[in-house]
């Protein structure tokens, strides 16, 4: 089984972008969160969404080319497991099929009413994420 990719389509806006022009670093680190919930949400049912939150651990980005205002980018991203109380996730950003950014995301479920870690049930990735 393979992880199923899902794609979340960005508009470049004006208060993205920094003094060089293009879109700036830390607000990629924003695509990738928007892209990770909306494929978390459009993935689970509600009563496991509503069940945990998610805290990001570790993040690695690595910045290939620029992306300019007014520009539609698409953030690819799919879920590499979950494990224990963790999740591995990857991204990739295009623009017109160009690689733009890669990264990598170690989150941590919580349960949203004590804010604690939460175990991950052992057959969410089966069910949701893998194809």
């Amino acid at each position: 089984m393979k992880p199923k990719i899902y794609e979340h389509i960005i508009k470049v806006a004006e208060a993205d972008i920094d003094e060089l022009n293009h879109v700036n670093n830390v607000v990629y680190f924003n695509y990738l969160q928007q892209g990770a919930m909306a494929h978390w949400y459009s993935s689970v049912p509600t009563e496991i969404s509503d069940s945990m939150r998610w805290v990001v651990k570790k993040h690695e980005i690595e910045y290939l080319k620029p992306a300019f205002l007014g520009d539609s980018i698409i953030v690819k991203t799919w879920v590499d497991n979950f494990s224990g109380v963790t999740s591995d996730r990857n991204y990739e950003i295009y623009k017109d099929h160009i690689l733009l950014v890669k990264a990598r995301t170690l989150w941590v479920a919580l349960d949203p009413l004590s804010m604690r870690p939460k175990r991950v049930p052992a057959d969410l990735w089966e069910n949701y994420f893998g194809e």
